[in-house]
């Protein structure tokens, strides 16, 4: 095998281990920089030396109340993603399976809804919510974060739904089933990797929420993950906490990294096969 054929086998690794380089590099120093210690934030040597874990200890220190806000930010992302994917289910099935007018125009608008700012309904959710008494509650997260997480889920598995052959709901009533049956005990199982692999992107979306969660809450008590490591402050009035904001940032990714590491089968089979094979 020539030189030029040896180099032409091997590029597209070489290219998607660039790609991956350039993804992670940014992870990688925010572990390496939450590992240093305060004097050495600003190093730029490639390991910690020495390792320390005073910025982890500081995370957790009841000043910050960081254990709080991570249960708050599971509440409100788990809450969104269980809500949009049991809307999002039924709303999929019925545009990817009914046929009645203007759906097109309908499926275009719920996908539109989700391209506009998150800035230009704050202010308006926020008089609306100071109003009904809902600000510093998780529904004052919940709701908003809906309005962008319940259109990218209906999208998907419309999508998803599509590619399911029809015979499966009509052998099933032959059978003996009802649609709604046939719905319950056919399709939803095999459309199990689509709502998986939905259920994840939304549950990301939603746990990454800043703007909505900073505007709705101004009690440390229901300020979300993301909410409390931008609040979180130093020794000194005008320190800036670096190291502690790396280390709550990689305590904050982690739960996404495990998850995406244990699926990545069902994330991977939903976004490529589909259901029908």
């Amino acid at each position: 095998m020539t030189l030029a054929a040896t180099w032409r086998r091997r590029l597209p690794y070489v290219g998607v281990a660039a790609v991956v380089a350039y993804c992670l590099a940014p992870f990688y120093w925010m572990v390496v920089s939450s590992l240093r210690s305060n004097d050495d934030i600003f190093s730029t040597s490639l390991f910690p030396s020495p390792l320390s874990f005073d910025n982890y200890r500081a995370v957790f220190s009841p000043s910050q109340g960081f254990s709080r806000a991570l249960l708050n930010s599971l509440i409100v992302a788990g809450i969104t993603t269980a809500l949009a994917l049991l809307l999002a289910t039924f709303t999929a099935y019925a545009m990817a399976r009914l046929d009645f007018r203007f759906k097109r125009l309908i499926l275009t608008l719920i996908i539109a809804t989700s391209m506009f700012p998150v800035v230009s309904i704050v202010v308006p959710l926020l008089k609306l919510f100071t109003d009904i008494g809902w600000i510093n509650t998780y529904q004052a997260m919940i709701v908003p974060s809906m309005s962008f997480a319940l259109p990218l889920a209906v999208w998907n598995l419309t999508t998803f739904f599509r590619q399911m052959p029809d015979e499966l709901e009509h052998a099933a009533m032959v059978d003996g089933c009802t649609r709604g049956q046939a719905f319950r005990r056919i399709i939803i199982p095999l459309a199990a990797p689509g709502i998986f692999t939905t259920a994840i992107i939304t549950f990301i979306a939603a746990w990454n929420e800043f703007l909505i969660a900073l505007s709705m809450t101004n009690k440390p008590g229901m300020q979300t993950a993301t909410v409390a490591i931008s609040k979180f402050s130093g020794a000194t009035t005008y320190q800036t906490p670096f190291g502690s904001q790396m280390a709550a940032g990689v305590i904050v990714t982690i739960p996404l990294v495990i998850m995406v590491l244990l699926f990545q089968r069902r994330i991977v089979a939903g976004l490529t096969t589909g259901a029908a094979k």
